[in-house]
């Protein structure tokens, strides 16, 4: 039996209608993830996309919120938008969505009552018990999407082993696989067992509210009767009333289609605006704009795409999801080809292998598939050109409706485009635009050190150095907020009052916060070597936190195999008069790339991936000229050194 690990899974469409309209409302990420917390095919998802090398090195997953802080809040979004449109695509009978909603009810309480027996217990981690409870019968939500037969039945049969082999896949390590593995052992037989195995067992026989599950308690755990009962009670009544505020109900048959209804009417209308409307102040052109979304377009179906702009007399290949593409221009006459029958009936054009022009297998060749289909996309009354997608043969119907909504929705934004206009006549819209932008930037890196902070407090609870660390998050909070707010008001980021900073402090608190996190995560050593002098700078701790946290993650998203990089400080400097206090960066990555040494400090297009805009430099150098400071660099394919001099609040003192 062939487990996929990625595998889409069926969500109860209430839930799904639920976490997609928090994310289009923007509520907080807490939020989001309680919800995500309460779905098994959300769950495993979320960990199955968090073990991905796409996300760093694979670490041991103790729980749901680790592996969400491991994707990141944008991810997460990304993540839920592509649920939703997948969700719509499976065509569930009325037994099969009584049966999904009996699935999410225990999978639920099997979790939940892991959490109590955990803390009861004392387990260390009850979050992980918590997970665990959420995916323990997964092979059954597997099952539940096979038609009736024999190949479901061995699904339902091997659910302990399919449950241990996904934990392994999604790196919840060998105590979580063998927690899933022996769930269904007698009682007797697992009582000098782990204590995970246990706690698993247990929860999933209590979630069954039969009587074996109460005598179960006390062989396993010795809890009495009463204790047990009371447990399980508080336990269903939360289940329920977490279903009567997601509307689902419990007592009466169960039946999907209406909300699966509303579900496809908001993600038709919402998802892919949002999907692709990041898109729409990055591009001058609305054939830039399309090309730039290839990549989208494969993330969503899964399979190889091609964009072909489209000019008044040729259609010219501009992007592909494979990496780079040849140069490639086709005359739109005579339409002969998938390609060009499409541009010219704006309509959705299936290959016929018995009907391939050349150019139609050339253009198989560059999507290495067996098949295709073309896709137009319109604005307004002409085509502005033609996405290619590559199939095998066999059901593709799911492919295939994605993509269809993916162009259609991209229609809409071309011709919104052409409506409003696109040009950059003003000037002050421009200026407007970059600030929107360098501000965006700025919000990610105080969230950046939000959430490390967060993972690392639940940790260490007790530690004489929390309150210190609550100090920086709530300064981190409050210039967030101060940020969002000028960004409502089109305005530029106002100057902090300046006050002084310990530069050592500075350095040394962002190394004991990303030691145990953003370091061990991409496989980077960090090194201090601090001045024993007076490192105090004439400037508020913010910018210089900001300085530091962009040049950190900087090097580290440019060493993707790990590495090192080195921070030191030295003081007194002098230097054309002044006394200065020296910050260096360094790491031993390949180097900047050539296009970034060109510009270097200006706005660029990013080499570290699509998550990234390429303003990090511009906003260092902004930030380093906002205190007076002085900012060089040296790059080679040994590594990078950033050199930076700040004014020395000694000086400042002596001088009055």
């Amino acid at each position: 039996m062939q487990i996929l690990h990625d595998i889409q899974l069926p969500i109860l469409p209430e839930v799904t209608l639920r976490v997609l309209g928090a994310c289009q409302q923007e509520d907080s990420y807490r939020k989001i993830s309680d919800i995500i917390c309460t779905d098994t095919a959300l769950v495993a998802r979320v960990l199955s996309l968090a073990n991905s090398s796409l996300y760093g090195r694979p670490g041991e997953i103790r729980s749901i919120e680790q592996a969400l802080l491991r994707l990141g809040t944008d991810r997460i979004r990304t993540l839920i938008l592509t649920v939703a449109l997948r969700q719509l695509l499976f065509d569930l009978g009325a037994d099969q969505w009584q049966q999904l909603r009996d699935f999410w009810r225990h999978s639920l309480t099997t979790a939940l009552t892991a959490r109590a027996l955990a803390t009861l217990t004392r387990y260390p981690s009850a979050d992980e018990a918590f997970m665990l409870g959420m995916v323990h019968n997964v092979g059954e939500l597997i099952a539940l999407k096979i038609a009736p037969g024999e190949s479901q039945q061995e699904y339902l049969n091997d659910q302990a082993e399919i449950g241990a082999r996904f934990a392994i896949a999604w790196g919840l390590g060998p105590m979580a696989a063998d927690a899933m593995r022996y769930q269904q052992e007698p009682p007797a037989s697992i009582r000098d067992a782990a204590h995970l195995v246990k706690l698993i067992n247990l929860s999933t026989r209590l979630a069954l509210a039969d009587a074996s599950g109460v005598a179960a308690a006390g062989t396993i755990f010795g809890l009495g009767e009463d204790l047990t009962r009371e447990i399980c009670a508080r336990i269903n009544n939360e289940v329920a009333t977490l279903a009567e505020s997601l509307g689902v109900s419990l007592e009466e048959d169960y039946d999907g289609h209406r909300a699966n209804q509303a579900l496809q009417k908001m993600v038709i209308h919402h998802a892919m605006t949002e999907q692709s409307l990041s898109y729409h102040g990055e591009h001058e052109s609305t054939q830039a704009m399309l090309a730039a979304t290839v990549s989208n377009l494969t993330l969503l179906t899964g399979q190889p795409a091609l964009f072909f702009a489209a000019g008044p007399e040729s259609l010219r290949l501009m992007s592909s999801s494979q990496g780079d593409c040849p140069e490639m221009s086709v005359s739109c006459a005579p339409a002969l080809s998938v390609l060009t029958r499409s541009h010219r009936d704006t309509a959705a054009v299936h290959a016929d292998p018995d009907e391939l022009s050349v150019l139609d297998r050339q253009i198989l060749g560059l999507l290495n598939t067996s098949t295709m289909l073309a896709m137009p996309v319109t604005e307004g009354d002409s085509c502005s050109g033609v996405f290619m997608l590559g199939l095998e043969a066999g059901d593709s119907t799911a492919a295939e409706e994605l993509a269809s909504m993916f162009c259609q929705q991209l229609s809409r934004l071309a011709a919104q485009r052409s409506n409003t206009g696109k040009g950059g006549d003003s000037i002050t819209e421009a200026i407007h635009a970059e600030n929107i932008r360098r501000q965006i930037h700025e919000i990610s890196n105080p969230l950046t050190i939000i959430r490390q902070y967060i993972y690392q407090l639940r940790a260490r609870l007790e530690d004489r150095g929390v309150k210190e660390e609550l100090d920086v998050i709530r300064d981190e909070l409050e210039r967030a907020g101060n940020l969002l707010l000028q960004l409502g008001e089109g305005e530029a980021p106002e100057k902090e009052h300046q006050s002084q900073a310990i530069l050592n402090d500075e350095i040394k608190a962002l190394n004991d916060l990303f030691e145990d996190s953003l370091f061990r995560d991409h496989r980077v050593t960090c090194t201090l070597a601090l001045s024993s002098g007076d490192t105090r700078i004439l400037s508020s701790r913010a910018p210089v936190r900001q300085v530091l946290i962009n040049l950190i993650r900087n090097a580290i998203e440019s060493m993707e195999d790990g590495g090192r990089i080195n921070l030191s400080t030295a003081t007194p400097v002098w230097q054309n008069g002044r006394r200065w206090v020296e910050l260096v960066v360094e790491d031993n990555g390949p180097g900047l790339p050539q296009s970034v040494q060109k510009r270097l400090f200006l706005p660029v297009k990013s080499d570290k991936g699509a998550g990234h805009s390429g303003l990090g430099l511009s906003i260092v150098k902004q930030l380093v000229d906002d205190m007076d400071g002085i900012i060089g660099c040296h790059t080679s394919g040994k590594g990078t050194r950033f050199r930076i001099l700040l004014p020395a609040a000694s000086e400042h003192v002596e001088g009055q």
